[in-house]
This record gives C-alpha cells, sequence and structure tokens, in this order.
C-alpha cells in the first residue's frame, strides 16, 4: 500500500518572512533603539487576538504598527518580544491585554481571531501574526518561577524570562503533538472528538508523552483512541499551531486492523471513509476540518493522490 502523499503546498503559519536575528536578542542597546524607532513595526496581541482590517468584507489583512501609531503601544507597558526582522524592519510582538481599550488608531482595524480567517490572510502575515501570538501567550502566562514561585524577568528581548531567586532560565514552550490519517486500502479513519462542532470528522491527534518516539506517538494514540492496529508510519509536514503552543506533526499511517473500538472520554465516533465519501461530505451530511488546518492537508494530500 502506498503511504507516501508528499505534502501539495505548505501549512497555514508557515513560510515565515522574517530574519529572527538571534544576535539582536542579547544587544541591549540595539533592542533599545528598535524600539524607538519610527521604523520598526508592532504586532499587537489583545486577549489572544490579532489586529486586522478588512474582516468584515472577507478580505482580512494583518496589521502591523509602525511610527506614531505605535507610541500607545509602547506606553501601555504590557510584555513585549522581539521577533526578527521583515525587510530589514525590527518586529515585535506586544501585549495590551491589560487595556480594556485597546491603545490603537481607531481607524487601523479590529482584534480577531486568528483562526477565524487564517485560510484567507497572506501567508506571510498569518506566519507573524501566529508567531506574535504564541510569544504574547508564554509572556503572560509564565510570569511567574514554576520552581520557586518568584517573579521572573525577561532576557533575551523577550523571548527568555530569567528568576532572581533560584536562577532558573525559562524558555518559550512548545508541545509536540502528532497527528495522523490512518489509511487501510481506499479508506481512511476519521474521528468525531467530543470537541469538534457537530458533524465534523477529522484525523485523529494527541500529544507526544516523555520517553516517546514519534512513530511510537501515532501507534500508541491510535490504538487508544480507535482501538486500530497501526503499522508504517509516513511523516508528511509540520505546522505550527499556536493556540496557545503546539508544534502539530503530521504523518500518513498504515491500518493494520479494521475493527474500532472508540475511546469515550476522546471520540464520540470513529469510521472508516472512503474517497468518494470525502468528496460528497457535505451531500452525506459530516463536515471535515478548517481549511487552514494540518488535519486538511493530511486528508486532501490523500484525497488527490
Amino acid at each position: 500500500m502506498t503511504l507516501s502523499f508528499p505534502a501539495s503546498r505548505t501549512n497555514a503559519y508557515t513560510g515565515s518572512p522574517l530574519d529572527r536575528a538571534g544576535h539582536h536578542r542579547e544587544d541591549a542597546d540595539w533592542i533599545v533603539a528598535a524600539l524607538a524607532s519610527p521604523d520598526t513595526l508592532f504586532a499587537p496581541v489583545w486577549r489572544a487576538r490579532s489586529l486586522m482590517r478588512g474582516v468584515e468584507q472577507g478580505r482580512p489583512e494583518g496589521v502591523l504598527l509602525g511610527g506614531e501609531a505605535a507610541q500607545g503601544l509602547r506606553e501601555a507597558g504590557g510584555p513585549w518580544a522581539f521577533l526578527g526582522l521583515w525587510e530589514q524592519k525590527p518586529v515585535f510582538g506586544i501585549d495590551v491585554s491589560h487595556e480594556d481599550a485597546p491603545p490603537v488608531p481607531a481607524n487601523a482595524g479590529s482584534f480577531t481571531d486568528l483562526r477565524a480567517v487564517a485560510g484567507l490572510l497572506p501567508a506571510n502575515e498569518a506566519s507573524v501574526l501566529a508567531h506574535a501570538r504564541g510569544m504574547m501567550h508564554w509572556r503572560v502566562k509564565h510570569r511567574f518561577c514554576g520552581i520557586c514561585g518568584t517573579a521572573m524577568e525577561p532576557r533575551s528581548a523577550g523571548n527568555a524570562m530569567s528568576c532572581p531567586g533560584c536562577k532558573a532560565q525559562h524558555f518559550p514552550r512548545t508541545d509536540p503533538a502528532v497527528i495522523m490519517l490512518v489509511v487501510r486500502g481506499d479508506h481512511c479513519l476519521l474521528g468525531h472528538s467530543v470537541r469538534f462542532p457537530q458533524k465534523m470528522y477529522s484525523t485523529l491527534a494527541g500529544f507526544v508523552e516523555p520517553g516517546e518516539s514519534l512513530e511510537e506517538a501515532v501507534r500508541r494514540e491510535v490504538m487508544e483512541e480507535s482501538g486500530v492496529d497501526v503499522g508504517r508510519v509516513i511523516y508528511h509536514s509540520s505546522q505550527p499551531w499556536p493556540f496557545p503552543s503546539s508544534i502539530m506533526l503530521g504523518f500518513h499511517a498504515e491500518g493494520l486492523s479494521e475493527d474500532i473500538t472508540i475511546d469515550p472520554e476522546e471520540l464520540q465516533d470513529a469510521r472508516w471513509f472512503s474517497r468518494a465519501d470525502l468528496r460528497n461530505h457535505e451531500a452525506l451530511g459530516f463536515g471535515l476540518p478548517r481549511a487552514d488546518s494540518i488535519a486538511r492537508r493530511l486528508i486532501e494530500d490523500w484525497l488527490n493522490a
């Protein structure tokens, strides 16, 4: 059975235009100058939402603020982090969630959940906004040392945190998760999670456990959730998923058995679907994952192979 279905195109939130320019993170003078420069761009995050315009018209664009428009952001005093250089211009993520009314110009746009429009955003903008969202989530949620409880201090231009108490260093967390389309003959295995919208079926997924390889995680998660044995596991592609802090590692996997026994705490249903079923999913009364997800890409690349 053929399992090699290469990625047909890049996944959403990948293909960042930024040079992360890590050497600038430790240059305090450079960072101070960049923060004050009118050429610098800021990607504001307000309560996990990103600034955009054109959302209501169905043509969303990410908004980065610079010059006088960014002054209110800098003065708000929220957490920030240097993200990198975009065409030699410094770009910072900055969180303004503590403000009831975000300090942005009235005509700048509105704060919108990135996931609601990512399939419509230009790829480079989606990547930068996702980067900013993920970093700001970490900065806001990790203010205290997990070892001694002391309030931490930002280091490395907001890309690390240092504990003045126990001297521990803390860095942004990215949790690896496997996501896999299990294939057997001309059918693939999809499940309906208790967390999904009604009637949506998607690939199985789960977090990698300590001491576990990615292939082992694929086989364990499929067995736990569906009772299906998995043989070969072939890597497809990856996708950063900063909602809030995951990296999705996509695979196609060989199903060795057909009988399904679901874990009711994870799935309400799981079924084998044919290619014909997926091509006619709307007529058959079920939905597929959102267009910006790696789950949809795994399905489409198998469907069109």
